[in-house]
């Protein structure tokens, strides 16, 4: 496997940490559980996106073009990062956001909303819930042929077989850090969305020969379609780096019974989370990714699905911005925080 043969920008000056929670894990009662901070990478905000951006802005550069157009959900912390990164590069962008219901989308809003409008998006288009996105990107693509751009289309998330290199890469920093602190992982868990970090590390842990299962906690589809996502990047990926690799369906567990109403739609197991880590590490988790995975790690420790003995990592995939759009979730009677 050789990554240093496809073009990349480096966003992040170095690995990000992994560090180990002794408080969350006591207020557990096990497993042992450490977090690899991808919420710490570059660009506005951090997160998962921008490891897979590092490679699809590359690719978009080395094709000359002058434009990213990108989609997702009205708070979509990959909106935000692919915007951070077209600034950050001189190239335009325009996002195409979907509204969970007429209205939802207020340009006075908070979180990401706010960080669209400061960071100057170019254009923003909002579409109803439920869009065929394919047809929504190509729409743009053609609009801005149209106007004189030359526009790189990047899917939702940034899942392809570009962006997913960028958790080949991270498969490859985590088990060199874990190396050399002397740790061995028994699981590592992480959310589950457009699927491209998750076939990323898998791939890259197959191809590491290391034998570390992961846990898929979905946050927007059923486990039959998040495994099949998985599959069908995974392959793209390997076919793309020139592997003959395929991740192992034994590789993954997918859990869907932590979704809640549906993406992006709060459960009061997710604010359990949120308040649990921010109390105990002093770490913040977003409402839509992370704090449904933790929810989901949380409750299969106390299920004794994950055992108390365990090293378990927990990937943090960032989002912290759009929780300042969901402040009203966590503002209750036991918020702390007494004034005197």
């Amino acid at each position: 496997m050789n990554l240093a043969k496809f073009p990349r920008r480096r966003y992040t000056a170095g690995p990000t940490p992994i560090e180990r929670m002794p408080r969350f894990s006591e207020a557990l009662g096990g497993p042992h559980v450490y977090i690899k901070r991808d919420d710490l990478l570059g660009l506005t905000g951090g997160g998962n996106k921008t490891r897979k951006l590092e490679f699809l802005v590359a690719d978009a550069l080395a094709q000359g073009a002058d434009t990213l157009i990108t989609c997702g959900g009205i708070q979509s912390n990959h909106c935000r990062l692919t915007l951070a990164a077209a600034v950050k590069e001189g190239l335009k962008c325009w996002l195409v956001l979907s509204e969970p219901s007429p209205g939802a989308y207020r340009p006075d809003g908070n979180g990401n909303i706010f960080l669209y409008h400061l960071l100057g998006a170019e254009r923003i288009k909002i579409v109803p819930d439920e869009v065929d996105w394919p047809t929504e990107l190509d729409a743009a693509a053609t609009e801005a042929v149209a106007a004189g751009h030359r526009p790189y289309v990047i899917p939702m998330g940034g899942s392809n077989a570009v962006g997913a290199l960028g958790y080949v890469a991270c498969a490859t920093e985590i088990m060199g850090q874990c190396f050399d602190h002397g740790l061995s992982m028994d699981r590592i868990v992480v959310a589950g969305g457009s699927a491209g970090t998750l076939a990323g590390t898998l791939l890259g842990l197959e191809v590491l020969h290391l034998d570390v299962p992961v846990t898929a906690i979905s946050v927007l589809h059923p486990h039959e379609q998040l495994l099949a996502d998985i599959e069908r990047i995974s392959a793209e990926t390997a076919a793309h780096l020139g592997v003959d690799v395929q991740v192992r369906p034994d590789a993954v567990t997918c859990y869907d019974a932590y979704i809640g109403p549906g993406y992006g739609q709060p459960t009061q197991e997710m604010i359990e989370a949120v308040k649990l880590l921010a109390r105990t590490e002093g770490i913040l988790l977003d409402p839509t990714y992370t704090g449904k995975a933790m929810a989901g790690l949380i409750d299969l420790a106390r299920q004794g699905v994950i055992r108390p003995e365990e090293n378990v990592l927990f990937l943090h995939t960032g989002g912290e911005p759009s929780l300042y759009a969901a402040t009203h979730l966590f503002a209750d009677a036991s918020a702390g925080g007494r004034v005197w």
